[in-house]
């Protein structure tokens, strides 16, 4: 999913995975923002098991004091302790599983500080007012080794309107 722009808050040219979705409201990370908090100063000992750029991001604007980290399975048939199932062989790693227990269970994870929250219904009604693209998660997109340009290659693979959105300016002022 991707915040259509225009106003400058955190959620301008964000890409949003969503996590979970129901009747008590919505909570995502955003794939595409840098947390200014070094990962090293917060989480060391998790620096080398993360996927590239090895830096903490941050997830959205609750909770920026809170960790989140999504992590993909090697072994997808397999659940392990402190791991919940989101899409797929990615889900949520619970950050008091001991690092060496994850060594060698995951593939890619990315360390997220914060979150991003809906009321129940207020993601629905942001959806309904065109505020958000919708957009399947792919895994390239969750572990991108560059996040800085992940909104425009999301938005330009949708075609339409979305990929036309891709092309607005950073700063619409200097067009």
């Amino acid at each position: 999913m991707s915040s259509a722009g225009g106003s400058e808050d955190f959620f301008d040219q964000s890409v949003v995975l969503l996590l979970d979705c129901d009747g008590d409201g919505a909570l995502g990370v955003a794939l595409n923002k840098l947390s200014p908090t070094e990962l090293d100063s917060v989480l060391p000992q998790w620096r080398d098991l993360v996927a590239p750029p090895q830096v903490l991001f941050a997830g959205g604007p609750v909770s920026p004091n809170g960790a989140i980290c999504v992590a993909k399975l090697v072994d997808a048939g397999e659940d392990p302790p402190g791991w919940r199932r989101v899409i797929r062989d990615i889900g949520l790693l619970h950050l008091d599983t001991p690092v060496e227990l994850a060594e060698g269970g995951y593939s890619n994870l990315r360390i997220f500080a914060g979150y991003s929250g809906w009321a129940p219904g207020q993601l629905e009604d942001e959806l309904s007012r065109g505020l958000w693209y919708r957009a399947s998660a792919r895994d390239e997109d969750i572990f991108t080794a560059e996040p800085t340009g992940l909104w425009r290659r999301v938005l330009r693979r949708q075609g339409g309107q979305a990929a036309l959105m891709s092309t607005w300016p950073t700063d619409p002022e200097l067009n």
